[in-house]
């Protein structure tokens, strides 16, 4: 999730937004963010910004898979097993 923050309310705590909800962010010049269900968020951050907080935040999601492959590797966990069908392990 990133933080938002409404432009009417700019001193209250941020509105956290899903990224994947995010259809438009345009600038009208006020940021307005068009969400998937056409709910609209005018906020205070700029395109720019907005962009730079889902670039952030999706490249976190791959650190923390990467991260937690690595675990999982150090950890004999995750390893690949092949299985024999059972016509192979009849004979």
């Amino acid at each position: 999730m990133i933080p938002l923050h409404r432009l009417t309310h700019p001193n209250e705590p941020p509105l956290y937004i899903n990224p994947d909800l995010i259809q438009t962010v345009e600038a009208t010049p006020d940021t307005v963010v068009t969400l998937t269900n056409a709910s609209k968020l005018v906020v205070i951050e700029t395109p720019a910004e907005v962009r730079g907080l889902i670039g952030d935040w999706r490249a976190s999601i791959i650190l923390r898979a990467l991260e937690g492959r690595e675990l999982a590797d150090n950890a004999g966990i995750g390893q690949v097993v092949h299985l024999t069908s059972r016509a192979d392990t009849s004979a």
